[in-house]
């Protein structure tokens, strides 16, 4: 069981019988199982429990070296961890940590408390050290002060990409099929390797495919027309993808699968003799995430080139292309004001729709 959800706090008093005949709990309604606790953890992707889960041990061992009690943490046990943080640098990078990642580990301790039913620690001076760091980075031009973004796959940056590959081999009719139909569903890449095979059905306009979208947990089906352009048309990159699996005797499973070096669908992998990974050989989130940034390599593009880059790339272009809000909004999957969006669309409307401009 990770550590993100520590042993619950269990209150030991005696309930007291109201005169208004409210509910009288015992100490074991306020329990949490492992099994309910296996439930709450189920609810949040993979690669925040990783996170939160490393960033709560981090906290736990800072408390433990300085003599504090982790849970329930003071506001003062807190504030003192965050300007830790603020000045030691990581072993990972041999600098302080960015602010956003410190607002990582701050939800992650406020997560165990909560899910350990323990107040979560008042964060009011936590807050002020946060601003007087910003402050600090932005006045010495630290470029952790700026939030990286990885750059937007806008037409042409992904013909670009699009061009590096030999779309004769699997790996290149998978990874065009990555690309493009993670473009044209302004997919998350851990949307997009969910993918199975029968989740794509191609109609007479294009393709239907049904998203799971864990942002707004639940299911959307995202229409995708053909291309005018078959280099840099999703339906036909798909189709081309489907149909090579089928060869390889592939029919049903995952959509996008590990490839070995000899351009087989690779076989489970080993480790001491125990399969790990999914047997299946469905590509995990991070392995797509590489690909993109290779083939951004590849194709000679400068910048900051993740899977992110495609959901981005959707936005940027839709907004330029004329598209309303609720429409981008809704075929990506973003909640409706979405702050992550509307910063997109600023962006995209920079130049298209400067207040500037004519005065």
């Amino acid at each position: 069981m990770t550590d993100l959800l520590p042993a619950p706090i269990v209150s030991a008093a005696t309930p007291v019988v109201t005169a208004d005949a409210r509910p009288v709990y015992s100490a074991a309604d306020f329990v949490v199982s492992e099994a309910t606790r296996e439930a709450i953890l189920a609810g949040m992707p993979a690669s925040t429990r990783r996170a939160y889960a490393a960033d709560w041990t981090a906290f736990e061992r800072w408390c433990v070296e300085h003599g504090r009690v982790p849970l329930p943490a003071t506001p003062e046990t807190v504030a003192g961890y965050v300007t830790h943080l603020t000045n030691t640098p990581s072993a990972k990078t041999g600098r302080p940590l960015a602010p956003s990642s410190i607002e990582r580990a701050l939800a992650a301790i406020r997560t165990a408390h909560r899910t350990a039913n323990a107040t979560p620690p008042e964060t009011k001076a936590v807050r002020k050290v946060l601003d007087g760091y910003r402050e600090r980075l932005a006045l010495a031009k630290d470029p952790a002060a700026i939030t990286r973004k990885a750059d937007p796959a806008v037409p042409d940056a992904l013909r670009a990409m699009l061009d590096t590959l030999d779309r004769s081999t699997l790996a290149g009719k998978r990874d065009a099929a990555a690309l493009l139909l993670g473009y044209s569903c302004a997919a998350r890449v851990s949307e997009l390797v969910a993918l199975d095979i029968a989740d794509v059905h191609e109609t007479p306009e294009g393709l239907l495919v049904t998203i799971y979208r864990r942002k707004i947990k639940k299911f959307t089906e995202v229409a995708v027309p053909y291309g005018r352009v078959p280099a840099t048309c999703p339906v036909r990159a798909v189709r081309a993808l489907v149909a090579a699996m089928a060869e390889a005797g592939r029919t049903s499973g995952p959509l996008l699968v590990r490839i070995d070096r000899h351009g087989r669908i690779a076989p489970p992998i080993t480790r001491n003799g125990k399969e790990i990974g999914d047997p299946s050989g469905r590509m995990t989130a991070d392995a797509v995430a590489d690909i993109v940034t290779r083939i951004a390599s590849a194709a000679g593009l400068e910048g900051r080139w993740t899977g992110h880059s495609l959901r981005r790339g959707f936005a940027t272009a839709a907004r330029r292309a004329g598209a309303a809000l609720e429409r981008i909004g809704r075929h990506g999957g973003w909640k409706d004001g979405s702050t992550a969006l509307l910063g997109y669309i600023e962006e995209a409307d920079r130049w298209e729709d400067n207040p500037v401009t004519g005065l």
